[in-house]
């Protein structure tokens, strides 16, 4: 098969939805908890000239938005337009005769590791112009520059290159269209046939050598086989009890996801962790894997999170960091398990929806760790210690909420933050805010490079 067919028949492998398909996974009710035009992008590059937006100081209340169309749970109808069904229906020819013949596994909802499936690898660029035909009657994705913190573009050394690392809550499709209520969003715009190829495009734009991910819902039916067939690693953990599950035809539990670039990193060891809270388990779970860098011979632990949600869980958040810390503590001192020095630094990366602003004692506990970790996002400020203002902004029934939630943790010692993503304006997000027709989630991706330094410091 050659490639441009390669690349269709992976977007055929993203139309296979939680509603039917040779490789959908069971719908699981309630009950079933307890028992188990032109580019879409004009590209990234210096720092761009604006006026970033604020946040509204106060909260809308939920009759300042009267009249705008309800959120109808997952399943109720929503109209796609003709044009959208024939620019997409091009591509749905092939994959599915691939998948038929190597048909992808379906493994226990709560299981820790998923073999890579064995699919062709295919063309990115291809696979990016694919999706950018589907979605040409949507608008463009917010424009976002690459910002270098020190004002110059650095210049690495090939045998030290940068590490790309993108973190994002993609929005569990269960919770988007049935539990979420985004008021200003038409229901419509979170259909999962098109809002799948944003997410995806998002992805090819930046292409990460590592992606964190949360709110993962269709992690064995769309973003393991395609991710594998980019040429990445991937592991999953769902939350055991996952509001998913709350939803009629809902694709089974979200979870956290990580995937590594398996040309750039090999896989050293992992741990799957629920998160416990004054000695008892939570909901919540966090995944970390040592990797080998196949070209520095450095080794690097990376962890993804998503802790707890709403007003008044602030000290099971505060509990759930401090329990995550103690793992990682464990798993750097044993040097994901070599026979180094307990001294020697293993430069560790921790990304996640903290669901956690920066005043609360969660965020406290991490940038005063003895892990020696700082906050990646400061850096676009001017005085280098303050977050962005928000990376998640929606309207719901309650009101406006805009907040600082997501992060991209690092040992400063032992890692140096070359360049950022910037954060969309205000005017870029729109007045309905996120998730929207030209984004997919209610929560930004945030995305740097990192590299080692030439002479990692010490831990004391």
């Amino acid at each position: 098969m050659n490639p441009a067919r390669r690349c269709s028949a992976l977007l055929n492998q993203l139309c296979v939805s939680s509603r039917g398909g040779p490789t959908a996974r069971r719908p699981f009710s309630p009950a079933e908890r307890s028992s188990s035009a032109g580019p879409r992008y004009s590209g990234v590059g210096g720092r761009g000239v604006g006026v970033k937006g604020t946040c509204p100081q106060g909260k809308l209340s939920g009759a300042s938005i009267a009249g705008a169309a309800l959120v109808c749970p997952m399943g109720g109808s929503s109209s796609s337009s003709s044009s959208s069904s024939s620019s997409s229906s091009r591509l749905f020819g092939t994959l599915s005769q691939s998948l038929n013949s190597s048909p992808l596994a379906q493994p226990d909802l709560y299981a820790e590791e998923s073999p890579d499936q064995d699919l062709a690898e295919v063309d990115p660029d291809q696979l990016l112009r694919e999706c950018e035909d589907v979605l040409q009657r949507r608008p463009a994705r917010p424009h976002r520059d690459l910002v270098y913190p020190s004002g110059t573009a650095p210049c690495h050394h090939k045998h030290n290159p940068s590490i790309r690392i993108m973190q994002w809550n993609i929005l569990a499709q269960a919770l988007g269209e049935g539990k979420d209520g985004f008021i200003r969003c038409p229901l419509e715009a979170l259909n999962w046939q098109e809002r799948k190829y944003l997410i995806l495009e998002e992805i090819l734009t930046y292409r990460p050598d590592i992606l964190c991910l949360q709110e993962v819902d269709h992690y064995y039916d769309t973003f393991q086989p395609i991710m594998a067939s980019l040429g990445y690693h991937g592991s999953f953990l769902a939350k055991p009890w996952s509001p998913c599950l709350d939803v009629e035809q809902n694709n089974g539990p979200d979870g956290c996801a990580l995937f590594f670039r398996r040309s750039r990193f090999s896989l050293q060891a992992t741990a799957h962790l629920r998160l416990s809270a004054m000695m008892l388990p939570t909901n919540q779970v966090a995944i970390v894997q040592t990797l080998h860098c196949r070209v520095t011979g450095q080794r690097l632990c990376v962890a993804v999170t998503h802790l707890k949600a709403r007003s008044g869980w602030e000290r099971l958040r505060s509990a759930q960091g401090a329990d995550l810390l103690q793992s990682l503590r464990s798993i750097t001192s044993r040097g994901g398990g070599q026979s180094e020095a307990p001294s020697a630094v293993l430069p560790l990366v921790v990304c996640g929806d903290f669901n956690a602003e920066p005043s609360e004692d969660v965020y406290r506990r991490f940038s005063s760790s003895p892990l020696g970790l700082d906050s990646a996002y400061k850096l676009l400020s001017s005085d280098r210690q303050t977050e962005p203002a928000y990376t998640t902004w929606k309207i719901r029934p309650s009101g406006e909420s805009c907040s600082t939630l997501d992060y991209i943790w690092y040992t400063h010692d032992a890692l140096s933050v070359d360049c950022l993503l910037d954060i969309p304006t205000e005017e870029q997000i729109g007045p309905g805010r996120l998730p929207s027709y030209h984004y997919p989630s209610d929560h930004l991706s945030l995305l740097c490079d990192v590299s080692f330094r030439d002479e990692p410091h010490r831990l004391m």
